[in-house]
Order: structure tokens, then C-alpha cells, then sequence
């Protein structure tokens, strides 16, 4: 059984961005607000024929090549039940990857090209990709042979960047499939839905697409625009669950980015490729990751109606199992230039730990995760589902003491990583890789001391909140 996932992704490109990195980032959302994951760094390899890879989920099973590299990665504990998942990281190439924003085609489309059941699904797409590929492009060309290969048993969508390069691919049949590059000036957000609009097969530098795909849609007549070549309309769907659960949160992506742009919530001509008059930093995606229609009827926490309250999906979620930021640094040696930015709990209260990618482990809190809550054990996992837990209980009272928790992080994290740049940039190769390894253990104890003392801290005031209290008498 496949698990549901319901992700956003949002991509940004290098001249859209405040420092002139490319930016991928995705909520992880899992249909069980408890899939426990852990973030590992897999090592590369070299001559090794006897890997293979095989799925509990559909019975797909492949060899892997003999050559691979070092990659990051986020997977379930439970992988011999639930897959891998392994959801997203980056190569020891710089090049960056997650997988997958879960996208659904039309049933006309899908009943002339079916989803194959035992084909390439999320669960091993990450592995059988990331630590393989040279660049973004090359990411989407090689997925797109396994696509032709062995075929896809679901709608999944992958986002893909390298220094240079940001690229969208959505595969919406059983072997077919899109990928847009993203402009270097511009950002993109898709929730759930064909995304990619009007595909221009003149512009092999910004598409890529499946064999055959147009003679596919002239001979099934799957083009709904007399004019044009719509990805959207031509394999997408627009249905009652698209207008409550996916497009709204698009809407609320652009709300941030492009205040002064008014546009229907519901609409289902939300553009994919957008442009803002400023340029975008990590904390705005954090901003987004972590929505839930802040400052608006429709929050979830506000003091709107019901009906406006529970209208639409957020975007932060209690499924949300992990969310990332995957920045590749243009202003710094390749060496430093990948960070994962991860937030194991819930993005809306959570922190997004920075990680340099150019490192050979990961602090035990992150490595090992145990499957159910321990409060003894040391684990990053169930610290933040703890934080996540007790903001949510007292969510007026707590809400602005985790807000200043997160600023004073972020302002800490970027003191940290410039310290951290200005030692590493001289260092050799192997010495580099070491001293990010530290850099990334120092970073990751610093968070769990400011978390656990924020939790103490709620622990002592939620005392102060029972409703099994009464006004004493002053003589006791």
C-alpha cells in the first residue's frame, strides 16, 4: 500500500534569490501524523555489483549502478514496513533533490496510459536517482529513462537544482511526463497539482519531456484549448478537492511573496511561474512551509467563522514529518556551497537546522530515531514533536515565546555558518569535509539546548494553566 503523501514544493532561482543561490524546498506531509524519519549521510561507492534495491510496498526491485556518490537523506524508521522514502538530499556533485510532491492526473490521460502498479515509486526514487546524477538536468533525463524503463505507479513530481539550474519534472501517467526549468528571476510553488502550463517544444533549454508525449495527445484528443499546449489543462485535474485542499495553498504562497496581487484561493489559473519586486530569502519559504493562512479568516487558530476556518487545507501540518530547504551557495567554494536546511518537526513551530551537505555523519540525535516517543532517549525526531506538541496545547500563550525561539535561532544560525565559512574556505578537501562534520554536530547541539530549554520553560507555565484550578481562600 502506498503511503498518501500531500506536499508543497517551492523553488526559487538563482537571481530571484537575496545572495544568489537556488533554493528547493518541500513539506514531507505523510498520511500519519506518526512516520518517524531520521536524516543519515549515505556514503558513496565504487565498484560494487551486487546492490539492489527493492520496494515492500509493490514489489519493484532493480539493480543499482557500481559507482554512486555520497548523498544526504531523510527516510522512515519503519523502511522494511513503510519503503525508504528517503525524500530528499544532496550529492557530493552539488546537485540537490526532492521527491515527491504526490500530483495527480486527469482519468482521460490515465485511461490511455495507466499507472503501472509495480513501477518506480517515491519510496525509491531518491535512491535510485540522487546518487547518480552530474546536474538538475541530467536529474530529469535520468529519471526520465527509469520513467520509460519500469514505468510509474503514481502521479509524482520532482524538484531538482544544481548552482545554476532549478527544475520542476511531473510525471502524471504511467510513462509520461513534463519538466520546466524554473527563470533564474523567478520563484514557482505547486501543491498537489499539475502545475506546468503552456509548454513550448521550440525551448529545449527550459523543457524537457517525455518520447512521444505530443503524438500521445493528438491521437487520444487530450488537448481541451483550441489554441496552445497546456500541461495543466491537458493532464491536470480541477475538482471540489483541488479548490479546498490544493489550490489555496498556492494562493497563500503568492500571498506572501506578492502582497499586493489579489486572486481567487480557488482558482484554478493560479500562475506557476511568478516574479516579485524584491528578492526572496530562507526565512520567507520557512514563512510558507509553516503557514496556515496566518492573518486570515481562513486560520485554523484565528477567530473566524467554522465554515472559514476549516474551508482549506494549511500548508504546515501535524503530518508534516520533515520539511526542507535545499540551498546551493553561489558566493562560496563548491565545497560549502550545499546546505539542507531541516525541520524534523513541524515547520509551523520547528526550527530549520542548517546541515553543510559536504560532511561523512550526522549527530545520533538526527542518525537514530526510535519508533515510538521515549522521553529519555536522544532523539531530534520526538524533541520537536514534544515542542510541537505543548505549543499546540497553549497555542495563544506559547505561540510568541516559540516566534522569538525561532528568531533567536535564525540569527544564531547565521552567525554560526559565517564563523564556520571564513575557518573552512582555506582548508583542503579531506580537512573540509571533517570540519563541516563538526561545524554541523555544534550546530545541532546549540538547537538542542535552546529547545529543551524552551520546553522546560512551557512545562513550568503550563502548570499555571490547569482548568483544575480555583481562586484560593487568602487565610489557607
Amino acid at each position: 500500500m502506498k503511503i498518501e503523501s500531500a506536499c508543497t514544493s517551492i523553488l526559487v532561482g538563482k537571481k530571484a534569490s537575496i545572495d544568489g543561490s537556488t533554493m528547493i524546498a518541500r513539506n514531507d506531509d505523510t498520511f500519519s501524523p506518526l512516520t518517524p524519519q531520521r536524516f543519515y549521510m549515505h556514503a558513496g561507492w565504487k565498484g560494487e555489483k551486487s546492490l539492489h534495491v527493492k520496494s515492500p510496498l509493490n514489489g519493484f526491485e532493480a539493480d543499482l549502478p557500481e559507482n554512486g556518490y555520497r548523498y544526504n537523506a531523510v527516510p522512515n524508521v519503519e523502511n522494511d514496513k513503510l519503503g525508504d522514502y528517503e525524500e530528499s538530499g544532496i550529492n557530493e556533485r552539488n546537485v540537490a533533490m526532492s521527491a515527491t510532491e504526490s500530483t495527480y492526473g486527469n482519468e482521460r490521460a490515465l485511461g490511455f496510459d495507466p499507472l503501472v502498479k509495480d513501477g518506480l515509486d517515491e519510496d525509491l526514487i531518491v535512491n535510485m536517482v540522487l546518487p547518480f546524477i552530474e546536474s538538475a538536468r541530467h536529474g530529469v533525463e535520468y529519471l526520465g529513462q527509469l520513467i520509460k524503463q519500469y514505468g510509474s505507479p503514481a502521479g509524482n513530481s520532482v524538484l531538482f537544482s544544481d548552482k545554476d539550474n532549478v527544475w520542476y519534472m511531473e510525471i502524471v501517467t504511467g510513462h509520461h511526463w513534463v519538466a520546466q526549468r524554473i527563470p533564474d528571476d523567478a520563484y514557482a510553488i505547486a501543491a498537489n497539482q499539475v502545475a506546468i502550463q503552456q509548454v513550448d517544444f521550440d525551448d529545449t533549454d527550459n523543457f524537457v519531456w517525455s518520447e512521444g508525449i505530443q503524438e500521445f495527445v493528438d491521437a487520444h484528443h487530450l488537448n481541451t484549448d483550441k489554441e496552445g499546449w497546456n500541461f495543466r489543462h491537458i493532464f491536470g485535474t480541477m475538482n471540489e478537492k483541488d479548490r479546498h485542499y490544493n489550490t489555496p495553498r498556492v494562493w497563500y504562497g503568492h500571498k506572501i511573496l506578492n502582497p499586493e496581487i489579489e486572486a481567487d484561493p480557488e482558482s484554478a489559473e493560479l500562475p506557476f511561474i511568478m516574479h516579485t519586486d524584491h528578492l526572496i530569502n530562507r526565512e520567507d519559504i520557512a514563512q510558507i512551509l509553516g503557514s496556515h493562512y496566518n492573518e486570515t479568516p481562513f486560520d485554523p487558530y484565528g477567530h473566524g467563522s467554522d465554515a472559514d476556518r476549516f474551508r482549506y487545507r494549511p500548508i504546515g501540518l501535524n503530518r508534516t514529518q520533515n520539511s526542507h530547504i535545499l540551498q546551493l551557495r553561489r558566493d562560496v567554494n563548491d565545497g560549502l556551497a550545499a546546505i539542507m536546511w531541516l525541520a524534523i518537526g513541524m515547520p509551523t513551530f520547528s526550527p530549520y537546522v542548517p546541515f553543510y551537505c559536504n560532511a561523512n555523519d550526522t549527530d545520533p540525535s538526527y542518525s537514530k530515531t526510535p519508533k515510538t516517543f521515549d522521553i529519555d532517549a536522544d532523539s531530534a525526531y520526538w524533541l520537536h514533536r514534544l515542542l510541537d506538541v505543548l505549543v499546540e496545547a497553549h497555542y495563544t500563550q506559547f505561540i510568541q515565546a516559540d516566534r522569538d525561539y525561532l528568531t533567536a535561532l535564525n540569527r544564531d544560525y547565521r552567525e554560526m555558518i559565517q564563523a564556520t565559512d571564513d575557518v573552512a574556505k582555506d582548508l583542503g578537501d579531506k580537512e573540509l569535509t571533517q570540519y563541516l562534520t563538526e561545524a554541523n554536530y555544534k550546530l545541532v547541539d546549540h538547537t538542542k539546548q535552546a529547545t529543551k530549554a524552551l520546553i522546560n520553560n512551557y512545562v513550568m507555565e503550563s502548570l499555571k494553566l490547569s482548568k483544575l484550578t480555583f481562586n484560593m481562600d487568602k487565610n489557607l
